[in-house]
């Protein structure tokens, strides 16, 4: 059979980095069960994770070049359900980088937990490939299905720690809760299509254009799918797994899944608000104006108390999610491109930050709690200033990156006039300030307990780090070049 008949070259072109990922995937679950059933040869294994990282980059980079070449906004595939553009081109690179890095960092940590298996690499790229589709998907079915392929990877992973009940628990609340909020995102999905008849993106956006604002199915389809989308990138009141999923989880998965998979949960957002709900600005910027500040009270001042660093990190992220959906309800070109400079810094700084947690981690010692931070300055004075500057930089202070993400934010929120939103966000950033500052004091003022063991340092980490680093220092020393990365990325459809 000729498969021309049914596939055109343009829509291979547009899956060819989903694709890559998905078939060294399932020759990582091959190769370790067929050559590697030694555990002691699964670091082999990161082999295929770097072939695979680099054909898709190379994909990538081809798809960036095609358009380039051609000379046009975007190229689509199946019908208009994929759409490569600069937007979805700049999100997977951002995807590609946490993966990779996550990856090459995990060997040494899950050797110390007791739980390296073939699968959990798998696993990253299968989370990768559905992340894809949740960039490039213009297409509710699309979007969907690259939706749920990264979510059943993540509950996996997030319960990896076999032995680990804390992990156990953590996976079932997510996985339950992950559920609850797919469906509220189906039933919003089956009344869009029930108000044009397709599930592509642009007709649903032609369709209601066509009605009033205050439609009542326009904003039954619209709560029910914000539900959804806003679970995915913890926003308040939506933001109940994420202490729970980010603690119990591996290090490396909280590491993956808080910048990994909150950049596609809010590549997948901004497709939907900006692509058929576009027209509806006037229903849903109330409403997402409540979210984002009871996102950012809540994630603020539940952070406040905090004495797990994942769990302080995860209402951090909370926050983040809160500053992020300010810049949407900006709406205007600053505020898109905000989004996008806000988490491209936050990839960086996060898993900065999160990998000093992993290098805590030692035999019989888990390295998780603000105790275990006591007197860093005086048993590993790289890692405690390394620390500092990615805590500096989630704060926003300049003249680290994330004072660049908060700058856009506050600027697009000054040009629409929402004054009164700037001068909440701005209180919630100083608040911030005190709850970073507590794991400064715990590094710098307290004293290190005696006896413990060095940290764990490799190689792979040590890298990992100084990308992190050399990232959040040069994106916010000179930003140029960086601002026409995110810049590349404004246009939505």
């Amino acid at each position: 059979m000729d498969m021309s008949q049914f596939f055109t070259t343009n829509d291979y072109f547009s899956i060819i980095p989903a694709v890559m990922l998905a078939l060294f995937g399932c020759a990582i679950l091959l190769f370790d069960f067929l050559i590697f059933p030694d555990p002691r040869q699964r670091k082999y294994l990161l082999i295929f994770v770097v072939l695979a990282e680099g054909f898709t980059g190379f994909s990538l980079f081809r798809q960036t070049s095609w358009l380039a070449a051609q000379n046009v906004p975007d190229l689509s595939g199946f019908g208009g359900s994929i759409t490569v553009d600069g937007f979805s081109i700049f999100f997977n690179w951002l995807f590609l980088i946490a993966a990779l890095i996550v990856a090459v960092v995990s060997y040494k940590y899950l050797e110390n937990a007791g739980e390296h298996h073939g699968e959990y690499y798998a696993l990253v790229l299968f989370a990768q490939s559905g992340m894809y589709f949740l960039a490039a998907g213009t297409d509710l079915i699309t979007l969907y299905i690259g939706l749920e392929l990264m979510a059943l990877c993540f509950y996996i992973l997030v319960g990896f720690l076999r032995s680990d009940k804390r992990s156990n628990e953590a996976a079932l609340k997510y996985l339950i809760l992950g559920a609850f909020s797919s469906g509220f995102l189906v039933y919003g999905f089956s009344i869009l299509y029930g108000l044009c008849g397709s599930t592509k993106l642009a007709d649903i956006a032609g369709a209601i254009a066509q009605r009033p604002a205050w439609d009542p199915m326009v904003f039954l389809a619209l709560t029910t799918t914000s539900v959804g989308l806003l679970f995915k990138i913890s926003a308040a009141p939506f933001h109940m797994w994420a202490p729970d999923a980010y603690e119990g989880a591996p290090t490396t998965i909280t590491a993956y899944l808080s910048v990994a998979s909150k950049a596609a949960s809010i590549a997948f957002l901004l497709r939907i608000f900006l692509g058929p709900f576009a027209s509806a600005r006037e229903t849903w910027e109330p409403l997402l104006t409540l979210i984002a500040v009871l996102t950012l009270t809540i994630g603020n001042l539940a952070a406040l108390n905090q004495t797990n660093i994942k769990r302080l990190l995860a209402y951090s992220s909370v926050s983040h999610a809160g500053f992020m959906l300010l810049g949407l309800i900006a709406g205007n070109e600053t505020g898109i491109k905000g989004i996008a400079v806000y988490i491209m810094v936050y990839t960086f700084m996060n898993l900065g930050a999160l990998l000093v947690v992993v290098a805590l981690r030692r035999a019989n010692i888990i390295g998780e709690e603000l105790d275990d931070m006591a007197g860093l300055v005086h048993k590993s004075p790289g890692y405690a200033f390394l620390m500092l500057i990615f805590l500096l930089s989630l704060a926003g202070i300049p003249p680290t990156a994330g004072f660049l993400g908060k700058f856009y934010i506050f600027e697009s929120l000054i040009e629409t006039r929402h004054y009164v939103l700037a001068a909440v966000a701005s209180l919630y950033a100083a608040v911030a300030i005190y709850y970073y500052f507590k794991i400064v004091r715990s590094m710098f003022i307290r004293e290190a307990p005696e006896n413990e063991p060095a940290l764990a340092t490799t190689f792979p980490l040590r890298i990992a780090l100084g990308v992190s680093l050399a990232a959040t220092l040069v994106i916010g020393l000179y930003p140029q070049p960086f601002l026409e990365i995110a810049k590349s990325s404004l246009l939505v459809r």
